[in-house]
């Protein structure tokens, strides 16, 4: 019943996981302006994401537009879309394979050893899934650490980590734990033991031996 558990657990927390990346892919707030230097109050934010470039209004009013050129893109964001698109096409396989091998299933219901293995594969997927949206998200955020610091880098146009950054981050913990969680649920092997050597029985001695 204890790994019963363990397995809903973990696959709730990896599918949870699994629409916070999609929700990180399509936000578009992955960095944001920053105002550090200025010595106005501006009344619109720029933000930029993996598809897109937004200015909001004070109003209310955003404006935004889509990245048209693909090969006109840097490295770090066409690594971190390739990367994000990887994670969230595993996180799907991930959940079809645990469903089978979840226990309140009737799939593999007649073989108990391969069903486990089937939790125990979708846990493995979750757990690459989370390294691919961990690297992808963190790989971003280095890269606007990296543009901020840069003395080269003028003022007007230094970004900081924007929201999407942050629920990629937690996206990718929840598929790394439930991932974990999942594994946790690996079939025992029965330990066999030898067969035991009959032993002879001792042959009743009659009172003629003694005299």
């Amino acid at each position: 019943m204890a790994n019963a558990g363990l397995q809903l657990l973990g696959f709730i927390l990896g599918t949870i996981g699994w629409i916070g990346s999609i929700v990180t892919t399509a936000l578009p707030q992955w960095k944001m302006y920053t105002y550090a230097g200025d010595n106005i109050v501006t009344a619109q934010s720029i933000y930029e994401g993996l598809w897109m470039s937004c200015v909001s209004q004070s109003t209310g009013q955003i404006q935004c537009k889509v990245f048209d050129s693909l090969l006109n893109l840097n490295s770090t964001l066409q690594a971190t879309r390739a990367l994000m698109i990887i994670g969230i096409l595993l996180g799907l396989i991930a959940i079809f394979v645990s469903t089978m091998g979840m226990k309140c299933m009737k799939c593999l219901e007649d073989d108990e050893v391969q069903k486990m293995r089937m939790a125990v594969i979708g846990g493995v997927i979750f757990l690459i899934a989370g390294l691919a949206i961990l690297v992808a998200t963190a790989w971003y955020g280095n890269r606007i650490v990296q543009e901020f610091y840069d003395p080269m880098t003028p003022v007007n146009a230094r970004y900081e980590f924007g929201q999407a950054l942050f629920t990629g981050w937690a996206a990718a913990a929840l598929s790394l734990l439930g991932g974990f969680l999942l594994c946790c649920c690996c079939p025992q092997k029965a330990t066999s033991y030898p067969t035991p050597r009959p032993y002879p029985k001792p042959v009743p001695s009659s009172g003629k031996d003694y005299v």
